[in-house]
C-alpha cells in the first residue's frame, strides 16, 4: 500500500472573537486508499503525540450525507471533485509531496466558530421560516393513494438530496443561499402536500434568507458547480417564479380604484 508526505495548511482559530491564521503541518504516512477527513485524523494523531492542539473541524457520517464535513480545499468547497463530499475525496488525488491549504466556510451568514469549523444556524433559521408542511399526520397512507406525475417525483427528489452543506454559499462570490433555499422549495413544491403554502413558503423562506445575512444571486453558477450533490440551478428559476407570484398575491388591495394600495 503506497503511502505520502504532505505539507498541510491548515486555517487555525482559537474561537469567534480569535483572529486567526494559517499554520502549516507536516503529516506524514497517509494512506492513498485515505479519505481526506482520515488523513486530518492522522495528523491530528500526530499532534496529539507531539502534545498540541488537534484541528477542530465538523464531521458525522463520512458517507456523503449528513453535510457536515464542509472544508475549502485548496480554494474549492469540498476540493472540486464533481459530486463529491470532503468525507468522500480520497488522498489518491493527491501526490506524495503536495502542499494542501484547508479553510473553512467563507462567509458573512457563516461566522467561524474554531479553526474548520463554522456556525451553520443561518440555514436552520431559513428552514424553520417554511420547509415544511402544516399538515395532519397519522398512519402511513397507501401506496400510491396520491397520485404524482413521475417527472414531478423526480424533480422534487433530486432537490431532496440537498445535504445542507453549504458549499454554494462559501463557493458564490456573494454567499447567497439561494440554490440551498431554491432545493428545499423546490422539494415541497413539486409534491402535493406542498402546495396549499406555496407562495407564502416562497416569501417566508426568501426573508428569513435575507434576513441571516447572505448575500445575492448575481448568476455566476458557481453554486451549481460546487454542490455536491448536482443540484441544478433550474431549481432557483422555480424559487424566483414562486416569489414573485407570492410578492403580488399578498399586495394590499387597491379599494380606493386610484392606484393606491
Amino acid at each position: 500500500m503506497s503511502t505520502m508526505n504532505l505539507t498541510v495548511h491548515v486555517w487555525r482559530q482559537k474561537d469567534a472573537r480569535s483572529p486567526g491564521k494559517m499554520v502549516p503541518y507536516k503529516v506524514s504516512g497517509v494512506s492513498e486508499h485515505a479519505s481526506f477527513l482520515e488523513m486530518l485524523d492522522v495528523l491530528n494523531e500526530q499532534l496529539i503525540d507531539k502534545g498540541e492542539e488537534p484541528i477542530a473541524f465538523d464531521h458525522d457520517c463520512r458517507e456523503g450525507i449528513c453535510g457536515m464535513c464542509s472544508l475549502m480545499i485548496d480554494g474549492r468547497p469540498h476540493g472540486g471533485q464533481a459530486g463529491t463530499t470532503t468525507c468522500q475525496l480520497h488522498m489518491r488525488k493527491f501526490k506524495n509531496g503536495d502542499e494542501i491549504y484547508v479553510e473553512p466556510w467563507r462567509a458573512a451568514a457563516f461566522p467561524v466558530l474554531r479553526d474548520l469549523c463554522v456556525d451553520r444556524t443561518a440555514f436552520e433559521k431559513v428552514q424553520q421560516a417554511g420547509g415544511f408542511v402544516t399538515a395532519n399526520v397519522g398512519s402511513a397512507p397507501d401506496a400510491n393513494s396520491v397520485p404524482i406525475a413521475k417527472e414531478a417525483a423526480d424533480r422534487a427528489f433530486e432537490a431532496a438530496a440537498c445535504i445542507g452543506c453549504g458549499a454554494c454559499v462559501a463557493a458564490c462570490p456573494n454567499g447567497s443561499a439561494m440554490l440551498y433555499v431554491a432545493a428545499k422549495l423546490t422539494h415541497l413544491h413539486m409534491l402535493p402536500q406542498g402546495q396549499p403554502e406555496r407562495l407564502h413558503r416562497a416569501q417566508a423562506m426568501v426573508n428569513a434568507m435575507d434576513a441571516a445575512g447572505f448575500g445575492n444571486c448575481s448568476n455566476h453558477y458557481e453554486c451549481e458547480a460546487a454542490c455536491p450533490k448536482d443540484i441544478s440551478r433550474d431549481t432557483i428559476a422555480l424559487m424566483n417564479r414562486d416569489f414573485t407570484k407570492g410578492t403580488f398575491a399578498h399586495r394590499p388591495r387597491d379599494t380606493k380604484g386610484d392606484g393606491a394600495g
